[in-house]
């Protein structure tokens, strides 16, 4: 989450150059239009800056597979450690989504320091929410609904699928989502260091406040199943999170996957959904394969 941590990423030669030079030199917006670039699926319909919150102007995408009928919907969260990030940037999620046979939404949520955890909370809810209302006339399911995200997307993602304050504001539990998918997700941090200014303002001072966006917390067995993926070499969000989120869910369910990852970073686990490369983890593949395990209803066929 901090751009000092870039060596724990495995691009390969020039691409591992550049992704560091970006993200150490703030232009994050450059670098995922990189990532972007490498879209070569015209089979998809996107529909863009459909506004989910008039109150508080947030918008989604949409990337909807052809011909789309009662397909798996994914509710994907963008990481930025709760201060950052756009939609836009993440196209690259939605069409390898979405070329494959799922649906893909992506909302923009507030950030820290303009809320805490309870304002991106709500309004990660109300995405998924609205999602769930208008599934299917985006070709989706609505009973086939998966929340997946990344970093602090991850976070957010987790929460909503352990802690049932947050989707109950509109009428829906944890266990109404098809499935979990968490990849470099921050789920076990508390205590959070007295010297990580963003987080205490996110999370609150103390760890009892804390507790309250730690997904670990509030596994109880009512939770949907999960997909953790992680990379063994990410030095931005330890791996012992993943470890932590999958070994409390085994112990009362059970219905959760960990990969690991061996010589793969933070962005790395991310960037391989637009850049499928030798040596790249496979992202993709793992979470296609765990969408077609865990349909809610109706299963779809899909193509890794």
């Amino acid at each position: 989450m901090h751009s000092r941590h870039l060596a724990s990423l495995r691009l390969p030669g020039r691409a591992l150059l550049l992704a560091a030079a970006l993200l150490m030199g703030g232009c994050e917006a450059t670098l995922f239009a990189g990532l972007n670039s490498t879209d070569q699926h015209r089979a998809i319909t996107t529909r863009q800056d459909i506004v989910f919150d008039k109150e508080h102007g947030l918008a989604l995408d949409v990337y909807t597979p052809a011909q789309a009928t009662h397909a798996p919907v994914v509710v994907f969260f963008y990481g930025g450690t709760w201060v950052r990030g756009e939609r836009a940037w993440y196209r690259f999620v939605g069409t390898a989504l979405a070329a494959h046979g799922v649906v893909a939404v992506i909302p923009d949520y507030r950030k820290y320091p303009q809320v805490p955890l309870d304002g991106f909370m709500q309004d990660a809810a109300s995405a998924v929410a609205w999602t769930h209302a208008h599934a299917a006339e985006l070709g989706g399911a609505p009973d086939d609904v998966f929340v997946m995200g990344h970093s602090a997307g991850g976070q957010i993602a987790a929460l909503l699928a352990t802690d049932p304050e947050w989707l109950g504001t509109y009428g829906l539990k944890p266990a109404d989502l098809a499935g979990l998918i968490g990849l470099a997700g921050c789920y076990d941090f508390v205590p959070v260091p007295q010297d990580d200014p963003i987080m205490l303002g996110v999370f609150g001072a103390t760890p009892a406040q804390q507790r309250r966006g730690q997904p670990v917390s509030y596994v109880r067995g009512a939770e949907p199943p999960m997909l953790l993926l992680q990379g063994t070499d990410d030095s931005e969000v330890e791996p012992s999170n993943a470890i932590s989120l999958y070994r409390a869910t085994q112990t009362v369910h059970g219905d959760s996957t960990l990969r690991t990852y061996p010589g793969i970073g933070h962005e790395a686990l991310l960037f391989a959904l637009s850049r499928p490369m030798k040596n790249a983890a496979p992202t993709l593949y793992d979470v296609l394969a765990f969408i077609q395990s865990h349909p809610h209803a109706n299963p779809v066929a899909h193509t890794p």
